[in-house]
């Protein structure tokens, strides 16, 4: 039987409206980097793990690849609340973690001194805490671990795996990069050039180009950044997203981008790299997350410094 969570909310923050904000989970070891606190837990436990945190509870954890992510989103509010005080569409962050209370206390504390605005702490100890997910409205979850990744996805919620990794912390604005297929996009075209090569996708996709491509397991996280970002005019966005595809501009860029439209999607900018690597481009753009469902597209990321997430299609 599961296990209740339990909740604390941060009073020293403004409280968000669930049902208009946009609520972004992050476990622990995605924002913070806890790798040698849990290969204490692997190695000794959870009674050492615990005793480890409770006698280190008022020393702040280092940052984890999510950790700037979370700090542009802290900087999108506000300036939202700058245009607008009474302002109800912000981002509300929330974590979501398998520590128990006592030990989340370093987590707490954590947050509080780099002056992160998160809103709630749940502390769940059932294994699968992402069946609390729908019920905060939690429209990106961010973990460090690939079952919970995977549950999440399963309960059609956004989610992607974050690897650990040394990042340097991007300046603002919030740079989000989304790849295509199997990310922004669904998985079809993928499965034509796996069936039937490069020139059976290429042909599906000049027949299908009037056919908007199916939605992919992130589109629905794009769609409300979305929305953020069409409160400001192009110059002034503290918002700023990119697709980094792949796929060819002239042979199948067209439908990706009617697609784009159809959606009423706004994409600052949009790279068709012909299946050329995405490291060189990223390394420009400095986004403070990537988002892609290809292993090696995501290791090009980490080796040019870029927080990189997964989105894995092999759940």
């Amino acid at each position: 039987m599961a296990e209740l969570e339990s909740t604390v909310i941060n009073t020293n923050v403004n409280q968000k409206d669930p049902s208009t904000a946009l609520v972004i989970a992050v476990t622990t070891r995605a924002i913070f980097n806890l790798e040698e606190e849990h290969k204490l837990y692997l190695e000794k436990g959870k009674e050492e793990y615990t005793r480890h945190q409770q006698a280190n509870q008022d020393k702040p954890l280092p940052p984890g690849t999510a950790f700037a992510f979370i700090q542009a989103v802290q900087y999108v509010n506000k300036k939202i609340l700058e245009s607008n005080p009474a302002e109800r569409d912000l981002f509300d962050i929330l974590v979501l973690s398998n520590n128990s209370p006592e030990s989340g206390v370093r987590i707490i504390n954590s947050a509080k001194h780099y002056g992160l605005e998160i809103s709630k702490f749940c502390f769940v100890s059932d294994e699968d805490s992402t069946q609390y997910l729908k019920s905060h409205g939690v429209k990106l979850f961010l973990s460090a671990d690939r079952t919970d990744v995977c549950n999440a996805l399963r309960r059609g919620v956004s989610a992607a795996l974050v690897f650990q990794q040394e990042v340097q912390a991007p300046s603002t604005p919030l740079r989000v990069v989304f790849d295509g297929d199997a990310v922004l996009f669904s998985d079809e075209t993928d499965l034509i050039f796996q069936e039937q090569g490069l020139e059976g996708a290429v042909q599906y996709e000049r027949a299908m180009e009037a056919v908007p491509i199916g939605e992919g397991p992130l589109k629905a996280f794009a769609m409300h950044l979305g929305k953020l970002r069409k409160k400001f005019g192009q110059g002034e966005s503290p918002i700023r997203t990119y697709l980094v595809t792949v796929r060819s501009g002239r042979d199948m860029g067209v439908r990706a981008i009617k697609t784009l439209r159809e959606w009423g999607l706004p994409i600052d900018e949009a790279f068709f790299m012909d299946g050329a690597p995405k490291g060189p481009i990223l390394a420009q753009i400095q986004p403070h997350i990537f988002f892609d469902d290809g292993l090696h597209n995501i290791q090009g990321a980490q080796n040019v410094g870029v927080p990189s997430a997964w989105v894995p299609s092999c759940c």
